[in-house]
């Protein structure tokens, strides 16, 4: 497994349509890729996530072959200057012990399946669209994912939610409607191979667009 960071140039009119596109930067994303088979799959698949700051556009990405991000260079990077930072993700991976605190950073699509109606045949996919309930919908699902979140002041979690918004775009005649929040926060490792799983194989739907990929940090 891989780990990379690529910064996006945001002067330049390519990168200000791309950063604009879910569809467009998953496209860009995969096409950094020769194939992704059904190994690599098995290992991991290819996460993405963009930090975006004032003036400064950071995309990550964890994937089972090193990536050639060379076709995001020419057109949104900086070609004389600057290239990407890609590592071994393999050591870090390994390294997760119990009782671990990190802390962390998620981009992700909470939502819920359930039945519109009670004779419904299948479930569907409903948004959670506050704070609080986005902030649940992590807190209940940190344990299967090898973790939980750490207590902070006050007896309360050390989680906090920002940048949600609704996106919308375009796929194959249809309008794909999206929405999203940023988790930041301190956590505890519970399950070190659970962990290790969620980091690589992503939390949550929406992984296509931006949604999913687990960072952590000192």
């Amino acid at each position: 497994m891989f780990l990379t960071r690529f910064e996006i140039n945001t002067a330049r009119r390519a990168a200000r349509e791309l950063l604009a596109s879910p569809q467009r930067m998953h496209a860009a994303v995969l096409a950094g890729f020769p194939s992704v088979g059904s190994a690599a799959a098995s290992e991991g698949r290819v996460l993405w996530r963009l930090d975006q700051h004032r003036h400064q556009a950071l995309l990550y990405l964890v994937s089972p072959t090193q990536p050639d991000l060379t076709h995001l260079v020419e057109s949104v990077g900086w070609p004389a200057t600057q290239t990407w930072a890609t590592r071994h993700y393999a050591p870090f991976l390994e390294a997760l012990g119990k009782g671990d605190q990190w802390a962390f950073r998620l981009t992700a699509n909470p939502v819920s399946s359930r039945r519109k109606t009670p004779d419904a045949a299948r479930t569907q996919r409903f948004a959670h669209v506050t704070v609080a309930q986005q902030t649940e919908w992590l807190l209940t699902r940190a344990h299967r994912h090898g973790f939980a979140i750490v207590t902070g002041l006050h007896c309360e979690p050390d989680v906090a939610v920002h940048r949600r918004q609704t996106l919308r775009f375009p796929r194959q005649g249809k309008t794909v409607t999206l929405s999203t929040a940023v988790f930041e926060g301190r956590l505890e490792v519970i399950d070190p191979e659970l962990l290790r799983q969620s980091l690589v194989q992503g939390i949550g739907p929406g992984k296509g667009y931006g949604c999913g990929l687990l960072t952590l940090a000192r």
